[in-house]
């Protein structure tokens, strides 16, 4: 299959790097030129808890090298799906279908509203905790589930198509038709650990070794679980803080990508995730103050080291 990866960062370069190690045509396509040219000279490395392999891709910074595309795979961070959806116009062609893959809230109703509803389906991938470590070479240290599915409805044919392919690139893949509890159920989880970790610039498994930490996080994933309720999802568990619990002894070694960001000088995504809650919960009526103070908190953190206040402690 021709495949095409906007966002070639830290998530996007496994998918890149497994889905080309597997015999796809794929072209990892980037705005961050030294990455592009480090793949284009080396191939993309990705090692971790699926092995490590060198792949070869086709990388470029312009989506026009790389024509009409049967699954063009939109990784980059929330807050950059719309600009990713102009520049992926090329990309699309009759029978394109274009999977979009976030953390947070909102991210698959951008690139729809620049590529079309009928384009666009939705991936929910967790448990990989996955970072750059060198141009050309990314690292993920977990290997869990690739969730998939329309963004409303049943999953289709195509849906199911665009599984077996990640399935014969060594990723576990489940389809599904709510897809909307797919991503509050993601979402529980990314609360729980985002916000916490990069407000005190720590892993997942450093945040839980202290009472207050694990606290911090459970509250936060906790108040998210009931948010979601209110608004209709029906969760597939019953205790969030066991949830999140279990999904971090997977990875208790993994730094979120928010942290990630912060630690790299960048701005995160913050309002999609923890900031998400007390914005959908003022639409029902409701608080959510966990999630609101840890928001307001990593969004001065991040304003303090934009503004160049933080010193040089934010930086590896």
């Amino acid at each position: 299959m021709k495949i095409a990866v906007v966002g070639v960062g830290a998530m996007g370069s496994v998918y890149a790097g497994l889905l080309a190690d597997a015999g796809n045509e794929v072209w990892a396509i980037d705005a961050w030129r030294e990455h592009v040219e480090a793949m284009k000279a080396g191939g993309l490395r990705v090692e971790g808890a699926s092995g490590d392999r060198t792949a070869a891709v086709n990388a470029t910074t312009s989506a026009e090298d790389a024509g009409h595309c049967e699954l063009v795979i939109i990784a980059t961070k929330a807050m950059d799906v719309e600009s990713a959806a102009v520049a992926a116009r090329p990309l699309v062609g009759a029978g394109t279908v274009v999977l979009s893959i976030q953390n947070g809230l909102g991210g698959p109703d951008r690139a729809a509203s620049v590529l079309g509803d009928d384009v666009v389906t939705i991936g929910v991938v967790g448990g990989f905790g996955a970072s750059i470590v060198a141009p050309g070479h990314a690292r993920h240290e977990g290997w869990e589930l690739v969730r998939l599915g329309e963004r409303a409805g049943p999953a289709t044919d195509r849906v199911e198509q665009i599984a077996g392919v990640w399935r014969e690139a060594g990723f576990k893949v489940e389809t599904y038709d709510d897809v909307g509890r797919l991503v509050w159920e993601k979402l529980v989880c990314n609360v729980a650990f985002s916000g916490p970790c990069t407000m005190l610039e720590r892993t997942i498994g450093e945040v839980l070794a202290l009472d207050s930490g694990r606290e911090i996080s459970t509250s936060c994933a906790a108040e998210a679980y009931e948010i979601g309720r209110a608004n209709g999802i029906s969760f597939t568990f019953d205790d969030p803080k066991r949830y999140v619990l279990e999904f971090a002894e997977k990875i208790p070694d993994a730094r979120p990508s928010m942290l990630l960001d912060y630690l790299a000088g960048r701005a995160g995504e913050i309002d999609v995730i923890n900031g998400a809650i007390p914005t959908v919960a003022a639409t029902l009526g409701l608080a959510a103050p966990a999630n609101a103070t840890v928001s307001a908190l990593v969004r001065t953190k991040e304003q303090l080291m934009l503004a160049g206040s933080a010193g040089a402690d934010h930086r590896p």
